[in-house]
């Protein structure tokens, strides 16, 4: 018998013992009264406590297209590939009501460019709790797997939560941090569960989602968007065409990638690789604005130019990319405001 029917019987059999104790007929119509009402209150008591504790409902879980659309326009700055990968991928699986897989995303580029950025914009336009919602899980290498002698029970942990918490929700996220410091053969451990099986042990994995973040690429990405720059071409003439064999040559050889020769890869189970390209200093700026817009300061194009000034760019005498793209801006902001 479930809790809920358990409880109604309990209230039933209180009433009941109550009414036997007095049997004129108003006492009788008073504990039946209050039966009902408790049985009315009892069934609406689940959809209550769903209201103030998240779950795995739709009332918690919602993807917003047009907010994530918005916020990849208007706060994600000098990433016009990713920007527009990021919005088809994440719609069209999220507009399946039966995906064959979970998505599955691997972000690479340089430090500061908006790769953990655009992880919580995904968070935030499906999980009402955004990025502090229990159904997004975020592993970093160094903090989780930072031994190469434990990883047999690395791969068993692993395997143990993604099933545990899908078991649990179904739209569960999942996003690894730092990929170039993974254990190689560590992620292969979870290819199971990134595959077109319809479920496993009696759980389905196709509605989660999976994000790889990684340095790894980013120099091959660097070097072409500093051809293009060299060759007076326009940033936004960057097609991913351009750059999906520096990623695949970067990713699957290089050992320090967390993916080399990794079977999600053979597999061809990484539905999208995401470039992120170096960041100049007109997206520097724009990043000050922004965090100053977010601390809820009037934006100061003054106060956001002398931040970008002070920004390490390279190559040293054209100073073309910002070397930590927007990564120290709050942290300059402070000194400057």
């Amino acid at each position: 018998m479930s809790p809920r029917k358990r409880h109604v019987l309990l209230l039933w059999m209180l009433v009941c013992s109550c009414a036997t104790e007095a049997i004129e007929p108003i006492s009788t119509s008073i504990a039946v009264g209050m039966a009902a009402a408790l049985t009315g209150f009892l069934a609406s008591y689940q959809n209550i406590f769903y209201y103030f504790h998240e779950c795995c409902r739709p009332e918690w879980i919602a993807f917003n297209r047009t907010g994530l659309q918005l916020d990849l326009q208007t706060k994600l700055f000098g990433q016009h590939i990713a920007s527009r990968i990021i919005l088809k991928a994440v719609t069209g699986f999220m507009s399946n009501d039966n995906p064959k897989k979970p998505l599955v995303l691997s972000l690479h580029g340089w430090t500061g460019t908006g790769k953990n950025f655009v992880s919580q914009l995904i968070a935030d336009n499906i999980y009402k709790e955004g990025m502090d919602s229990s159904f997004v899980h975020v592993f970093t290498s160094e903090l989780h797997f930072p031994h190469s002698s434990h990883l047999n029970t690395y791969k068993s942990q692993l395997q143990q939560w993604i099933k545990g918490n899908v078991t649990n929700c179904g739209r569960s996220m999942f996003i690894f941090d730092e990929m170039d410091k993974m254990q190689p053969g560590l992620i292969d451990s979870i290819k199971p569960y990134l595959d077109y099986y319809e479920k496993l042990d009696g759980v389905s994995y196709r509605k989660a989602i999976f994000i790889f973040l990684s340095n790894a690429g980013g120099e091959g990405i660097i070097q072409a968007a500093l051809d293009f720059w060299t060759a007076g071409r326009d940033r936004e003439e960057l097609e991913l065409k351009d750059l999906e064999t520096v990623l695949s040559v970067s990713v699957f050889n290089n050992k320090k990638s967390g993916l080399w020769h990794t079977s999600l890869i053979d597999k061809n189970l990484v539905d999208f690789f995401v470039p992120f390209l170096p960041l100049e200093y007109r997206h520097v700026v724009e990043c000050a604005m922004a965090e100053m817009k977010a601390r809820g300061v009037p934006p100061n194009h003054n106060v956001a130019d002398q931040v970008a000034k002070d920004v390490v760019y390279f190559p040293k005498t054209e100073r073309v990319f910002s070397v930590k793209g927007c990564k120290t801006i709050s942290s300059k902001l402070d000194y400057y405001t």
